[in-house]
């Protein structure tokens, strides 16, 4: 009895497939299509993940991971290997993306609200509101200052920034357990510096 044996030829999708996220990049700088759907395929479920984790709305999170691809497809010349990988590159992409459409929908939201109030009259001392946000505002920066540096760029980037732990030991490059220290003691420490009870 014969049998045949065929051997399957590898094709360059194959190849593709075969490669990181990192390798993908950099051919998508070059130009190169293919990988560049060979990436999109590999990464869209986590950025769209991360995106709809955000923005809760679906159809909305898949509107801004469309932005995020056409802006990797733009940019990818930009991706520099020694900062990083592709992945936190294209993560903190999307995360930018997404706090950036949720600023822009809360500002909608505030402008519809002062259009909507504008007409109510309300009595308050405009002067002396300003004064104690201003006054607040000093005093948390006097409070930033107290920090170690170490825990004030984690602060600044957790609070400030709105990057998640992960995301902010990523830009750092330390272990997400050393930016939670961080965190933690720098909350303490402005909790004690801003006389707030515990």
């Amino acid at each position: 009895m014969l049998t045949l044996v065929t051997r399957e030829t590898e094709t360059p999708e194959d190849d593709l497939r075969a490669s990181t996220p990192d390798e993908l990049l950099t051919r998508v700088a070059q130009g190169d299509q293919v990988a560049f759907a060979e990436l999109y395929d590999q990464t869209a479920p986590r950025v769209l993940g991360l995106i709809k984790r955000l923005l809760k709305d679906h159809s909305q999170s898949e509107e801004v991971t469309q932005e995020v691809f056409l802006e990797i497809w733009q940019t990818a010349t930009r991706f520099d290997t020694g900062r990083g990988s592709a992945s936190s590159w294209m993560l903190t992409m999307a995360h930018r993306r997404a706090v950036d459409r949720i600023r822009a929908s809360q500002a909608g939201r505030d402008r519809d609200l002062k259009i909507g109030v504008r007409d109510l009259d309300t009595a308050y001392d405009s002067v002396t509101e300003s004064v104690e946000i201003r006054i607040e505002h000093e005093r948390v920066e006097r409070a930033l200052g107290r920090l170690t540096e170490l825990q004030r760029q984690a602060v600044k980037l957790a609070y400030y920034g709105g990057y998640s732990h992960s995301e902010v030991a990523a830009m750092l490059q330390v272990p997400i357990g050393t930016v939670k220290t961080r965190l933690r003691d720098g909350m303490i420490r402005l909790r004690d510096e801003m006389g707030v009870a515990s």
